[in-house]
């Protein structure tokens, strides 16, 4: 199976102007803006939706991957990988195109570019995520079932797109000075997804060596908020 073609840019999804998920993004910019925490700046802000605030991470956490692995795009390195390579010891991340219930073994590149390329399908889908100049009509989209489990494909994938990078390319990403920002963004994301539960253990174990000090300095940061 061939690498889709990448061009090495991404346009981040942005937040229109006045929008519930702008308010929600500001706080999060604001906080770190600030020197605030990464502890504060995933807690929920008081008075909103946790459904809303999962939601626009949902967004923001596919940019921050989406950015990152655009400075991967044109390497040549890409292509050395076959069919179930590239994975996390001990792993092996299949693909199943929707509608199919055939899942297929891919290189880990190619894994990443159908994750990144689901997650954007899914949040153009105004179905699964509307407009949300009708704050009312997105939240109560936002706070179903079917909402919930999506977010929970969305974050467990990008889980598997992180542990991919961390397994394969993290060399790559040092050797270009992207190593600091990339750990930053998986600290933010491990944050987020351990204050709301969001990735079963089963999950995480391929990764545990890289999570358990993450997870300690959560801890220490609850500690540090009572």
């Amino acid at each position: 199976m061939s690498l889709p073609t990448g061009t090495g840019t991404f346009q981040p999804m942005m937040h229109r102007s006045g929008t519930m998920r702008d308010r929600l993004h500001g706080y999060t910019r604001r906080t770190l803006g600030a020197g605030g925490s990464v502890n504060d700046a995933v807690a929920l802000p008081k008075g909103e939706s946790c459904a809303g605030w999962v939601a626009v991470h949902a967004i923001d956490f596919y940019n921050d991957v989406s950015t990152i692995w655009a400075v991967m795009a044109n390497d040549p390195f890409l292509g050395s990988f076959g069919p179930g390579e590239g994975f996390p010891s001990g792993v092996e991340y299949r693909w199943s195109d929707e509608g199919s219930n055939v899942a297929v073994s891919v290189p880990a590149p190619v894994y990443i570019e159908k994750v990144l390329k689901w997650v954007e399908d899914q949040i153009n889908d105004d179905s699964q995520f509307p407009d949300d100049d009708d704050e009312d009509e997105a939240l109560r989209v936002f706070q179903t079932p079917q909402f919930a489990a999506l977010c929970g494909q969305i974050f467990r994938r990008l889980f598997r797109v992180y542990g991919i990078i961390y397994s394969s390319f993290f060399g790559t990403l040092e050797a270009l000075g992207m190593a600091p920002h990339l750990n930053t963004c998986f600290k933010h994301f491990m944050f987020f997804c351990t204050e709301f539960s969001l990735l079963p253990e089963r999950e995480i174990e391929p990764l545990e060596v890289l999570i358990r000090p993450i997870r300690r300095q959560y801890q220490q940061g609850k500690m540090g908020q009572r």
